[in-house]
């Protein structure tokens, strides 16, 4: 989210009619500035009741609940204005002030913000039945996406159904051994990309190349084929892709004022359901070939996901038939990119930044599997400090800063206060894991605080939850897994690397900005690889 003020709510001498008035100019002021007259008498209308709801609500439906503190919203608003640029870090500051559990009106949508990990335990596994559901946002309601997808589908017997073969089937470490082999040929590409860079003295941007490698990494695994053909590409799969994660990642006005739903002022729901047609478009053309291959005599399995699912869908059509496999693919390629390649952005960000741990993960590869090699996915295991750079890169950059939101079934009774039914709750997983009481040096890179601890990523460890925890845990953390370390172990092991133009590592630009419900670097990541002998 980029909303933005100094502007402190306290007391205003202006009345109430007078404070919904400026706040229909301020909504105004939000939305796309190229909207026609008639979206502008729309959200005239709906402003209008809003503002009467607001009245009444405020003079006549007080209820009991003992809401948790936070601070004091303006009319239509709420909080909205609070959250910066940087929302992670201001709701961290504001929870300082008002508590691990806080209330805060984003526009319309009451949201309950968590910022400790005993609080955090309490909604992921104490009362997670009840906080299992989630708010869904307006750009994932297009082709009907909120009613099959694994991320936003209420408990129900069909998630249960999609979340039972993601873990059994897709997910389980068998499987993901039999397409190892398929990451492999990508990870030989990639280090050939960056080999080529490195005779020509030219600066990689390791966002981009992980961004590439990310969803070829997952094309593969799913389909046994790239999506995207070079660094530069700019082909259709990449630009769907693309597309899709911007759309999902604007602030999207309608998701704080339910009404505007009615008119997408942004055209957000619009752009969303244009580029997630043309990816059902390319997921049904690639299982219609399938199909076709899997009849023809002398067929060979790729041992990819796609068979896989298609294999389920023989067995029992109810349980997944093509509509269904094409929704769980779009959970599975979009969501997992992005993500992946952010991550895979910062752990080499904060190696370069701190040439004491990289020295420590160089020294690690090379008594293990060798200088200059290749990391396989096996080799993980025997990498205990490879392993400790990725859980610090992921305590200190956790990919989704406030994780998906959940949504209560019912009030529920937390830490003294109420939460109330339909509450959005958000975790500031950012906040958690760099909690002074929990950790030490918080803000500090430091690998070594996980050797030889128990904490782990999976999900037990509440003050460390980056895929989240409970019933709502990421499905494809384990592939998330090797993708991590197979790329940062193979990149620190087969090349030296240095900054452009003469910058010293503690002179690099270590901010992060927040796109959509990712954190990326908010300067992307250019350095010089100088290929290693082996």
């Amino acid at each position: 989210m980029r909303f933005h003020t100094k502007f402190q709510y306290s007391y205003n001498p202006f009345s109430e009619h007078q404070q919904l008035f400026c706040s229909f100019l301020l909504l105004l002021a939000f939305v796309l500035p190229d909207m026609d007259t008639l979206s502008y008498a729309l959200i005239f209308l709906l402003t209008c009741v809003v503002s009467v709801t607001h009245v009444l609500h405020s003079r006549k439906n007080k209820t009991n609940h003992k809401l948790p503190p936070g601070p004091s919203p303006i009319p239509i608003f709420g909080n909205l204005l609070e959250m910066g640029k940087k929302p992670h870090q201001s709701l961290a500051k504001l929870a300082k002030i008002h508590g691990p559990v806080m209330h805060l009106k984003l526009g319309q949508v009451t949201t309950i913000i968590i910022s400790s990990a005993d609080m955090a335990k309490e909604i992921l596994q104490t009362h997670d039945l009840l906080f299992s559901n989630r708010t869904v946002p307006q750009a994932v309601t297009v082709h009907n996406h909120d009613q099959y997808s694994l991320a936003f589908l209420p408990v129900s017997p069909l998630w249960r159904d999609m979340r039972k073969i993601c873990n059994n089937q897709l997910f389980a470490n068998k499987t993901l051994d039999s397409s190892q082999h398929l990451r492999r040929k990508k990870m030989h590409e990639l280090l050939n990309d960056v080999h080529q860079s490195s005779l020509t003295g030219e600066a990689v941007d390791i966002g981009r190349v992980a961004f590439k490698t990310s969803i070829n990494f997952l094309s593969n695994t799913i389909f046994s084929m790239d999506f995207v053909h070079s660094v530069g590409d700019t082909g259709e799969y990449k630009d769907i892709v693309v597309n899709i994660l911007k759309a999902v990642g604007t602030p999207n006005m309608a998701d704080f004022f339910p009404l505007l739903r009615i008119v997408d002022p942004q055209g957000i729901k619009r752009s969303c359901a244009l580029y997630v047609g043309k990816l059902f478009h390319v997921f049904g053309n690639l299982i219609d070939e399938r199909l076709a291959l899997r009849n023809e005599k002398g067929f060979v399995t790729n041992n990819d996901m796609l068979d896989a699912l298609l294999d389920i869908s023989k067995q029992n059509n109810q349980e997944m038939d093509k509509d269904k496999i094409e929704h769980l693919l779009h959970d599975l390629l979009v969501a997992g990119t992005d993500t992946t390649s952010y991550t895979l952005e910062w752990a080499m960000a904060e190696l370069i930044h701190n040439p004491i741990t990289m020295s420590k993960a160089k020294k690690e590869l090379e008594e293990t599997i060798g200088i200059g090699r290749l990391v396989e996915e096996s080799d993980i295991a025997r990498l205990p400090y490879l392993q400790a750079i990725m859980k610090e890169t992921l305590r200190l950059h956790p990919p989704a800063p406030f994780l998906l939101p959940r949504k209560a079934k019912a009030d529920v009774e937390l830490n003294g206060y109420t939460i109330p039914k339909g509450a959005q709750v958000l975790i500031n997983e950012w906040a958690i894991a760099r909690d002074s009481k929990v950790w030490d040096n918080p803000h500090m890179f430091s690998p070594e605080r996980f050797l030889g601890s128990k904490l782990d990523i999976k999900g037990q460890s509440f003050q460390l939850t980056p895929f989240g925890s409970g019933r709502r845990i990421c499905p494809g953390m384990p592939l998330a897994i090797r993708m991590l370390h197979l790329m940062l172990g193979s990149l620190v092991n087969s090349f030296e690397w240095k900054l452009e133009n003469g910058t010293s590592p503690e002179d690099m630009d270590m901010e992060d900005a927040v796109q959509g419900n990712a954190l990326r670097k908010s300067e992307p990541l250019r350095v010089i690889p100088i290929k290693i002998s082996n």
